[in-house]
């Protein structure tokens, strides 16, 4: 059986590749890092390495004609005046061959899709490391401020810049009135990745911990409940991060409580569910220390190696991403002429997520309780 299987798409320019595995005995390369200082050699390229931690900071992407320049020129700042151990990380992207689309011809063959805007370019992520996991403090620290951040060389090369959807964010944060949203610089739309040079066995979920389970406990449509090895992902609700271990353990012993940005997450995630339940669809929620989020569907699998070595997807799981993936609505430019933009999905007012994804369902573990006593 398959694990971790995700749907590629060209908004991301960090594809997880997992391979390998990391001799248990060996101290983990990035701890062998010194943090006293970060480089800044306006000869060096930085490239993303296997020891630039587990976890990073996707903070850019840039393609096209200059998108090399440009990157460089957000490492160096971001470690010369920032004082961030950034990285690049380059991948090629083709998409002027043909996929297996949904159904089958008459001579019960795959049917054949061509992509939209076809082609083959090259992609640089700029990314943040080294951070040893997704809920490290520093890490949480960190992806604030950079959210905020204005970077010269960003806001200089704002008008003919390589970055990736520039405009199209710019255009979104302008006629939003979220006061925060606006506030946030060329990097407001950074998040948290798992370095895709490390082996997947480094992410193998471990099973989740007590705490979770009870946030989950008295859940009607529990994802732990969902009967299926796989789901699809469709809408994500963040509040305030749980990380401080005594915090947790207070949580957890009943002498504290969650902060409201987290309950109102959770409480987004429950309406979401029931109005989909009321639809006759297939939904679950699912609560943990940082954010609750809202799946749809039950698969025995997602993708599977065919006799001629190509990857077939499961159709059912890629008809539940195409109709919670965003829609292009009708805009009007700055000069009046009208252009497309892509918005994401909502149901009484409730957004979907700008890119769903079919995941892994979370298992009930009684060894990582054993081991935490």
């Amino acid at each position: 059986m398959h694990r971790q299987v995700f749907l590629k798409s060209c908004c991301f320019a960090v594809i997880i590749s997992l391979i390998g595995a990391w001799p248990s005995s060996a101290n983990p390369p990035w701890q062998l890092i010194s943090f006293r200082r970060v480089e800044a050699d306006p000869d060096k390229r930085y490239e993303l390495e296997e020891s630039s931690g587990p976890w990073l900071i996707f903070a850019a992407s840039f393609a096209g004609d200059g998108a090399e320049r440009e990157a460089r020129e957000l490492v160096q700042e971001l470690r010369k005046k920032f004082k961030l151990p950034a990285y690049i990380h380059s991948k090629s992207f083709d998409f002027s061959g043909t996929i297996d689309g949904i159904g089958i011809n008459p001579d019960r063959s795959p049917k054949r899709m061509k992509y939209d805007k076809s082609g083959v370019f090259d992609e640089l992520a700029v990314l943040i490391g080294d951070y040893e996991s997704v809920d490290d403090p520093a890490l949480q620290k960190t992806l604030k401020k950079v959210k905020f951040a204005q970077p010269e060389c960003l806001v200089k090369n704002a008008k003919s810049t390589t970055r990736r959807f520039a405009g199209l964010r710019d255009f979104h944060k302008k006629i939003s009135g979220d006061e925060e949203k606006q506030r946030k610089g060329p990097m407001g739309n950074a998040f948290a990745v798992p370095n895709p040079l490390l082996p997947r066995e480094f992410f193998a979920p471990k099973g989740i911990d007590s705490l979770v389970l009870k946030m989950n406990k008295d859940v009607k449509y529990s994802l732990l409940d969902c009967p299926a090895p796989f789901t699809v992902r469709v809408a994500t609700f963040r509040g305030n991060s749980v990380i401080d271990q005594k915090k947790v353990n207070e949580i957890q012993s009943g002498n504290a409580r969650m902060k409201s940005r987290l309950e109102e997450a959770a409480i987004d995630a429950n309406q979401l569910t029931t109005i989909l339940r009321q639809k006759g669809i297939k939904a679950y929620e699912f609560h943990d220390i940082h954010e609750s989020y809202v799946t749809v569907g039950e698969f025995q699998w997602v993708g599977r190696p065919l006799a001629d070595g190509k990857q077939e997807m499961n159709p059912d799981v890629l008809k539940v991403v195409q109709s919670y993936s965003p829609v292009h609505r009708p805009v009007t430019g700055k000069s009046g002429q009208a252009l497309s933009a892509l918005q994401p999905r909502t149901i009484k007012g409730i957004p979907f997520d700008v890119q769903p994804w079919p995941v892994e369902v979370p298992q009930r573990s009684i060894a990582t309780d054993y081991v935490r006593q």
